[in-house]
Parts: structure tokens; sequence; C-alpha cells
């Protein structure tokens, strides 16, 4: 936060000592609900629902020799596809919320990638407001993510190089999505969606409004790509595997500690003198 902020947090939950700590939640965001009330030229695909794996986070990195008292880092925080595709073909604009001591606090990022940079000393709680096109949803989705500037271990000295990288994986799921909003995404590869039946004739994919087609918006080339965590259900399966053999092999040492102290022959407690 800049020079008039007058906290600065350290530690958090969320931390990996300076490199990449991701809170892979995976936990489906049924928070978005379209409002089947709302008025629409488009039907609704009963019993079906479409899940969009999203990425929020923030990247920062210390300025080294170029710190002062007010800026000490530069940070980035940022909305990504989970496979760092496209999310224009969902979300219309982001608005990040940042603490009342910048100037001008709300930004309002209109086109992708959704992202803002700045630089400060403190850290605090960002707002993440997500506002999706008008034939996904009518409400808007808030999220919250803690700027993270200093790495877990502060033992040792901070690196320009390396930064201190805090991601949440989540996933935001709409049920009984448009037709059109299921016409336009059901090839993307930033959204998971469900087959429907072979007989099943939807409208043509409809536009987007502010959407440029010919530039490309996804973060693949981007320039913190580096940085960034893969999510996938097979990295997750491994880690559950993995964490499942660990548990396993203690429980197996346990159990043989136990035998041998079964087998031991119980040793008598002497008496206290009368």
């Amino acid at each position: 936060m800049p020079h008039n902020s007058s906290t600065r947090k350290h530690g958090g939950d969320q931390s990996d000592g300076g490199g990449s700590a991701p809170k892979s939640q995976r936990s489906k965001a049924g928070r978005v609900v379209e409002d089947n009330e709302k008025k629409s030229s488009s039907k609704r695909l009963k019993d079906i629902e479409i899940s969009v794996p999203i990425v929020y986070s923030t990247i920062s990195f210390w300025l080294g020799k170029k710190a002062n008292e007010y800026h000490s880092h530069k940070w980035t925080v940022y909305v990504r596809g989970a496979t760092n595709e496209d999310l224009g073909v969902v979300i219309k604009r982001v608005v990040f919320t940042l603490h009342p001591s910048f100037s001008n606090p709300t930004r309002v990022v209109e086109t992708p990638p959704f992202e803002l940079s700045e630089s400060g000393w403190g850290e605090f709680e960002i707002a993440i407001s997500l506002h999706f096109h008008s034939d996904v949803c009518d409400k808007q989705l808030d999220l919250y993510h803690h700027l993270k500037l200093y790495p877990e271990d502060e033992s040792g000295p901070q690196s320009t190089k390396k930064p201190v990288v805090m991601e949440n994986y989540d996933e935001i799921v709409f049920f009984e999505p448009s037709e059109s909003f299921f016409a336009r995404v059901q090839n993307h590869p930033a959204v998971i969606v469900p087959r429907l039946p072979a007989n099943f004739n939807l409208p043509p994919p409809g536009s987007i409004d502010n959407t440029n087609e010919k530039k490309r918006c996804d973060t693949k080339d981007h320039p913190l790509s580096q940085w960034f965590m893969n999510f996938s259900e097979a990295d997750e399966l491994l880690k559950l595997a993995a964490a499942r053999q660990q548990v396993q092999a203690h429980i197996a040492k346990l159990r043989r500690q136990l035998n041998m102290l079964d087998g031991q022959p119980q040793q008598l407690k002497p008496t206290s003198a009368q």
C-alpha cells in the first residue's frame, strides 16, 4: 500500500517461503447462479452445468536497491484461466478494489488479460469482482485475495529475482446456462461443458460485446507465466496418491512399533517404601 497507509500485515496462512504456493481449493463455486426469472431471448438448458476453472492471484517482486520507505515491492494481481486460456469469452470485466490509501482504489479492467500492477510496502486484502457477459450471468461474483509481499521464511535476504506468488484455484459453475452461452463456449478450451444429445440443435454462436476477436487474450506468453502454477486433474490425483502412500507408510511404522512393544516382557514397577 502507499506511504499513507497505517499498518503492514505479515504472515498469513498461504505462504511458500518466497516461491509459488498455490491454494488449490478445487471447490466449485456454486455462488454464480443465473436468475431464472431474468428476461432473455435465449432458452435455458435444463439439468446442464458449465464449469470455468480460474486462478486469481498476486505476484510480488522486492525492488532491492530501488526500494524505499514507501515503495518496497512491485506487485500484480490477476485473474487468469487455469490453463492460461482467454477468459474474455465468459468474463466481461473485472473490478479490483485496493486498499483505500491508494489513489483511485477501485480499478476496472475491461479487457483480458484481467490484471493490474502497483507498487507499495504493505500487505492487504484485495476484493476482486467478476462481471460476466449478458448471456452468461447477470450477477457478479466477488472474490477476496490477500496480497503477500514477504516470504514465510524471513530469516534470509529477499531476492529481486524470486517473487512471492500466491495463487488460488477455483471453478465457477453456471447452472442451466442459456443456449447462446453454451453454443459460444462448447468448443472453448477454457470452459468445461458436457455433451448434449446428438439430435439437439443449438443456435449459432453469438458475438461478445467489446471483444476484439483478432486480439490474442490468453496468458500463455505472459511475461510472468514462468511463475504460474499448473493446475490439472492429473496433478491433483498424483498428489493425492503420494499423500496416501505417506499415510500408509506412517501407519505401517506405527504398527511395527506397537507390535514391538506388545512383544516385550512387562517390567515390574518398583514398590514404594512403606
